[in-house]
């Protein structure tokens, strides 16, 4: 079997997503893969481009081989734009390979662990009051998870945006630590006096914090027993996770940005977290983010694969599809995507009172019509900007 062709489809039903679509020389026999990264999609799909005629001539079962391949070949390493365009490729010869075998990848993973992936989804508000009444509606549909925050990431450290000085461009919103600080605690306050001890709940910071300040506000969640706070510091900052660790009993998840084991090991062998939230998506794929789970087993570090929109249905199937394995599963953040990506996407994995279930057709049950695709044409986006209220940048 060889490989005979790689198109790259890149389309915005909604939002921007980067699809491929691996070809065999036998009929009918392709895989399905996605190497989106939100803000950056023109250029995975040059640099899916730029590989393709390597793998051309190929044969797309040698996955392990193809991926080292694909690593290899461009001599610098890694980063978050190569390792989504080989995820792409890793993701479809993983269809490619199920489809051969006429079962779906979990089996070829090593068969269920779990009936199904438990979610958690995003409860949001102007107030206190309003994300309670979200996330009650999210605990009515059956979720037993629940990320809370009041208005966008920092809260109420968002002092205002400047308008973009480019047409097209993002605005430049205005943050401050202090008042953020000031109103998490208070959030949780309000959320467990009002839905309870039990349902697990959870806070993304999305690394908005000095190291200090992230030791602060981790010691103050701690009465409210969060499932997890996310991305309390950069992974810059990697020398400063002890003291956070060492600040509170709260569980801590990182890992979002993370594109390789190497980023991840230290955080496993030092035990300075508890949740891993890298995706195969981002890591290169399912060979990759399987070994680094198997890494994080022995740590006792779960996965929370994340899930927002920008991860497209196609690499949501290789998220379900691993941790319908895995041991050391934790949880997969969900959200509904756009309405469009349903007419362009089929097979998209099932989601049920707060459970994702993989599609049961053979490789990763999904497809990408490439006419309807076409249909909604890339529209340029970029990342969200931050500046302090001195006017020096700040990460998103």
């Amino acid at each position: 079997m060889q490989i005979t062709d790689v198109q790259v489809i890149v389309t915005c039903p909604g939002r921007n997503y980067v699809f491929v679509k691996v070809f065999t020389d036998v009929a009918g026999l392709y895989g399905v893969g996605e190497g989106t990264l939100s803000g950056s999609e023109p250029i995975v799909a040059e640099a899916i481009r730029h590989i393709t005629p390597l793998l051309l001539g190929r044969d797309p079962q040698q996955i392990e081989d193809l991926w080292h391949l694909v690593y290899r070949q461009g001599y610098w390493r890694g980063g978050p734009i190569f390792m989504a365009a080989l995820a792409a490729i890793d993701i479809a010869l993983w269809d490619i390979k199920g489809k051969q075998a006429g079962l779906p990848v979990y089996q070829l993973l090593g068969g269920k662990a779990r009936d199904g992936v438990m979610c958690y989804s995003h409860a949001h508000g102007r107030d206190p009051v309003e994300c309670e009444d979200s996330a009650r509606h999210l605990i009515e549909q059956g979720f037993r998870v629940v990320r809370c925050q009041v208005g966008d990431y920092g809260g109420a450290g968002n002092l205002g945006a400047l308008p973009p000085i480019t047409p097209g461009t993002p605005e430049t919103r205005i943050y401050e630590p202090t008042p953020y600080l000031l109103s998490v605690p208070a959030l949780f306050a309000h959320l467990r006096e009002q839905l309870g001890p039990e349902i697990e709940l959870m806070h993304d910071v999305h690394e908005q914090l000095q190291p200090i300040e992230a030791v602060r506000l981790v010691k103050a969640l701690e009465p409210f027993r969060l499932f997890f706070l996310e991305d309390p510091l950069m992974p810059e900052q990697r020398e400063a996770w002890p003291l956070l660790r060492a600040a509170s009993a709260t569980p801590l998840a990182i890992g979002e940005i993370l594109t390789s084991r190497w980023d991840c090991l230290p955080l496993f062998v030092n035990r300075w977290i508890d949740f891993i939230r890298i995706k195969p998506l981002h890591v290169g794929g399912l060979t990759e983010a399987r070994k680094i789970l198997v890494l994080a087993e022995p740590y006792n570090v779960r996965s929370a694969f994340h899930g927002a929109a920008d991860i497209g249905p196609v690499a949501q199937a290789a998220s379900v599809a691993l941790q319908m394995v895995i041991p050391n599963f934790g949880v997969q953040e969900w959200t509904r995507y756009p309405d469009p990506v349903y007419e362009v996407v089929s097979g998209i994995c099932r989601m049920e009172r707060g459970f994702l279930y993989p599609n049961e057709a053979p490789g990763l049950g999904v497809d990408v019509d490439m006419e309807k695709a076409a249909q909604y044409p890339y529209q340029r986006a970029y990342m969200p900007l931050a500046r302090r209220a001195d006017g020096s940048m700040h990460v998103y």
